[in-house]
Formats: structure tokens, C-alpha cells, sequence
């Protein structure tokens, strides 16, 4: 999977902006330019949002609803529900066979796919992402059951969406946080039965502060926990400007990229919320267990040399 866009545009953000992948009709290139990457921390998270799956407090018969903010194509829900990886995925769209199908042929196709796999978990789940086509795709092939395509930095969810997001259980995301703020998280909350136990996962890159977003989930009575002593690999760097903007941002912000971003990859760390008494009764630490990535990455990455220059090495 050497294929990628080396030479993406930085956005304000400070990551490089991929755009054009999330708005195709399906996921081909989304596969071929982030797994290109090595783009792999649906794969790290989907054990643990498996575990707090099976942790959610619903009623009997009632299957748990997840709501996956920045969904895009349903990857989280393809890794979560079902026996997969993102390399077997990338290598799947990357047949010919496969590559070369007409969209509509490709759903179809996909359809078949993922309903050929025996289920994990026995979730609902509803995706919050801005990309018509992505959610459109999503919800043809059966990884997603519902989709928010409402912009909720910028406006409150429509009565249809109030609908979908009102019983989420499990609130969860792998990397949009730095492109959605406290205001769609307060959004979603406002959504929510009262009263009703909820949990909320976000993997967050070590660049993006997550203070405002801990301060609206507090004011929703839930308490944070931050899995202290890891960070979770998202992807190398897809150019010496990324990586130079990303530590940029991180010495503003007084953190050490040493060994982690300044080696060549994006890291993230795992905050979850939860109401009080659960996370007295059960902490994080003993509810989830973990796996970094930092070894699972194989191409050629841009890194931080002698303090001030960067090269692309193994």
C-alpha cells in the first residue's frame, strides 16, 4: 500500500487536509491514501470500545447504541462489529477486481461482504459525520443503522436528529477531535433522555487539547478518565510540513514529542467519561486493555533529526 497524497495541504488544524477522500462514493481511495500511511488506530480502539459495548447498562432486549462522531465510511462500526482489520479492507479495495467496479456495483458488493461475517457485538450505530456520500455509502452495505449529516458546530440537530442521537449509549470517536469542538459534543448531549447512563470515548492526537470538551461532558455529570502512561499510534506523517506543524503545536503546548511524534507518527491518547459511581466501581484501567501500534507501522516516515531537520527514513 505505497499509494498516497505525500504532499496534502496542512490545514489550520495543523494536520494534513485529506478532504477529497471523504467526500468519493464509497472508500476506495479513503483505504488506498490512509492506509498508504499506515493508518491503523480504528484497529487499536476497537477492543476497547468493544469492552465499554458490553459495559453499557441497557434494558433487557434493547441493543446498545453507539453514535461514532466524524463516521465517515463506518470503518469504526466494519472493526468493531465484525472479524476485520483495516489492512484486510485496504488490500480487499485494492484488487483489481474490486478497484476497478462502478460505484453502485461496489455497494452491492459490499452489502453482500459484510453481511457474510458473523457479528461481534450486538450495537446499533449511528454516524455523525458532515460527508452526505460517505454516511450514504455506510448505511447501504449495513455498517451504519442511522446518520447525522448536520453540521453541529454550526447548527442545532434537526427533530430527525434528535431522534437518532436521544438513546445513545456509547458516544465515540477516533480522530475528529481537533475538527469538531465542545460544541458538538454539548449538541449530541442535549439530545440525550435524562438521566439515562452514558459513556463517552474519544481517542484524541496529543496536539489537541481536550479541557473544553472534559468541562462540557462534566457540566453533563460525567467524569473523566485519561489511560494514563499510553498513547495510541493514528498514522505516520504524510509530509515534513505535517510533522513540522504538529510540533509546533505540541511545544506551544509544553509537550515532549520525544520518541512518539518527532519519531514519525501521530499519537493519540484515550479519554472516556462516565458517571461517577461507574468509574468508582470499575476504572478505566481495569476496563479496557490496550495495544499502542508504535511497532505495527512499515513504511518510510518523516522525522525529526538533530533537533531541527527532518528526513524520510525507515
Amino acid at each position: 500500500m505505497e499509494g498516497t497524497h505525500a504532499d496534502k495541504p496542512v490545514s489550520e488544524s495543523g494536520k494534513a487536509n485529506f478532504d477529497d477522500i471523504y467526500h468519493a462514493p464509497d472508500p476506495r481511495e479513503y483505504f488506498r491514501v490512509l492506509v498508504g500511511l499506515d493508518y491503523i488506530i480504528p484497529d487499536l480502539a476497537k477492543g476497547v470500545f468493544r469492552s465499554l459495548i458490553e459495559n453499557c447498562d441497557t434494558s433487557p432486549g434493547r441493543p446498545p447504541t453507539v453514535v461514532d462522531v466524524g463516521s465517515s465510511y463506518g470503518i469504526n462500526s466494519a472493526v468493531i462489529d465484525y472479524p476485520l482489520d483495516i489492512v484486510r479492507l485496504a488490500r480487499r479495495y485494492a484488487q483489481p477486481e474490486v478497484y476497478t467496479l462502478a460505484p453502485d456495483a461496489l455497494r452491492v458488493l459490499d452489502g453482500h461482504y459484510f453481511a457474510a461475517w458473523p457479528r461481534l457485538t450486538r450495537a446499533r450505530f449511528i454516524g455523525v459525520d458532515t460527508s452526505v456520500p460517505a454516511v450514504s455509502y455506510a448505511q447501504a452495505v449495513g455498517l451504519l443503522d442511522g446518520a447525522v449529516t448536520t453540521n453541529l458546530e454550526q447548527s442545532d440537530p434537526s427533530v430527525a436528529d434528535r431522534a437518532l442521537l436521544r438513546e445513545a449509549d456509547l458516544i465515540i470517536t477516533t480522530g475528529c477531535v481537533g475538527y469538531v469542538t465542545a460544541k458538538t459534543f454539548r449538541r449530541i448531549l442535549d439530545c440525550q433522555v435524562s438521566g439515562r447512563p452514558r459513556t463517552v470515548a474519544s481517542f484524541v492526537l496529543r496536539m489537541y487539547p481536550y479541557s473544553e470538551i472534559e468541562a462540557e461532558l462534566s457540566r453533563a455529570g460525567l467524569v473523566t478518565e485519561k489511560l494514563d502512561g499510553v498513547t495510541f499510534v493514528q498514522r505516520r506523517f504524510s509530509s515534513t510540513a505535517e510533522l513540522e506543524a504538529t510540533l509546533q503545536r505540541l511545544e506551544a503546548m509544553g509537550i515532549d514529542p520525544s520518541g512518539k511524534e518527532a519519531d514519525g507518527l501521530l499519537h493519540a491518547e484515550l479519554f472516556v467519561s462516565r458517571p461517577a459511581d461507574a468509574v468508582r466501581s470499575l476504572p478505566l484501567r481495569d476496563l479496557v486493555s490496550v495495544t499502542n501500534g508504535e511497532h505495527q507501522t512499515r513504511g518510510k516516515r518523516f522525522k525529526l533529526v538533530q533537533d531541527t531537520r527532518t528526513e524520510f527514513v525507515h
